[in-house]
């Protein structure tokens, strides 16, 4: 088959289609014809080297969520059959023609989705809604997401938005605010640069009456967590997805103390097997319905063939995006 192998690690030009061996599915395995992956911040940092794919996953071939057609079954597997339409994500391997995955941990496509659609829901939607499961969160309270107009930024502002809550979201860019609203933002709030962050505590007492952000969704981390504690509503929860702002942060303990906040880290690449199955099957109770009857819809900025995979990545880098970066296969 072929697949985008990292053949040492640096910029996108490291990245080379070439062909290898096909996988082959285990007992209780499908084997997957992808017809479409997306790109994330992950497979950019293991491009470069900063993030090695977890133990079983493919070293040197990147991507973390898939769609296509179930291309043969495991001995033991039940729940599918050849032609079915599914997706997933897994700790690498996605982009190329086909992947492995536990019957379990994949998810039906709805009929409505077409690939480049279906390819660009995985990983930010089920990264969206077990975060806000994590949180706890409940209809009618406020969220904040921070670089709302990434794909799971826009991911998380619709199910807010489909279940009964009210969406709010941090970006640099003023344009990707407004676009946002289309998905269900109430209101954002823009940061020229990070010392901006200081006017956030404001920004949210004024969009809530004064009460605050009852859950933060910070894909951003650095200074934009520690301005996040101060935006934080009594017994607020706040969701550390990532940290493209920086690792570092210097916080005041005291309103963590005296608001009695909730701090959540998460990962969703190195979770064990068990853990990925659990989070499929809720999404695939909870969320397929609501993309199935186009309450939410995958938001995809750009779609570029696999060969072109090294402006793909070039795309990712700029910032620019608006929504997903989506990759279809031969």
């Amino acid at each position: 088959m072929k697949a985008v192998v990292i053949t040492r690690f640096g910029g996108p030009e490291v990245l080379e289609i070439q062909d290898v061996a096909s996988p082959q599915p285990g007992p209780d395995e499908v084997l997957v014809h992808v017809r479409s992956s997306a790109l994330n911040r992950a497979d950019l940092l293991q491009r470069r080297g900063g993030y090695a794919a977890p133990p079983g996953a493919a070293q040197d071939i990147s991507g973390l969520e898939f769609a296509g057609e179930v291309a043969a079954l495991g001995a033991n597997v039940q729940r599918w059959h050849e032609g079915d339409r599914v997706m997933g994500i897994i700790g690498g391997g996605a982009h190329a023609e086909f992947v492995t995955a536990h019957q379990d941990a994949v998810a039906v496509v709805p009929p409505n989705l077409d690939w480049p659609g279906a390819g660009a829901v995985p990983e930010v939607f089920i990264t969206a809604f077990d975060a806000l499961q994590q949180a706890g969160f409940k209809a009618e309270e406020n969220v904040l997401v921070h670089a709302v107009g990434s794909g799971v930024g826009l991911a998380a502002v619709q199910l807010v938005r489909a279940l009964g809550g009210r969406a709010f979201g941090s970006s640099r860019t003023p344009g990707k605010i407004e676009r946002a609203k289309v998905f269900g933002l109430e209101s954002g709030f823009v940061v020229p640069e990070p010392g901006a962050l200081t006017e956030l505590a404001v920004f949210g007492a004024n969009v809530t009456a004064g009460h605050g952000f009852d859950v933060v969704l910070d894909l951003n981390g650095g200074p934009y967590f520690a301005a996040s504690l101060e935006a934080m509503a009594l017994k607020g929860r706040i969701i550390l997805i990532g940290g493209v702002a920086g690792g570092k942060a210097g916080v005041d303990l005291y309103q963590i103390l005296r608001k009695r906040l909730h701090i959540i880290g998460t990962v969703m690449r190195a979770r064990s097997l068990e853990e990925k199955i659990a989070i499929t099957s809720a999404f695939s109770t909870e969320v397929v319905p609501l993309l199935a009857n186009k309450s939410i819809e995958p938001v995809i900025d750009s779609v570029f063939p696999l060969e072109k995979i090294s402006d793909a990545h070039r795309r990712l880098e700029s910032n620019e995006t608006f929504g997903k970066v989506v990759l279809t296969m031969p």
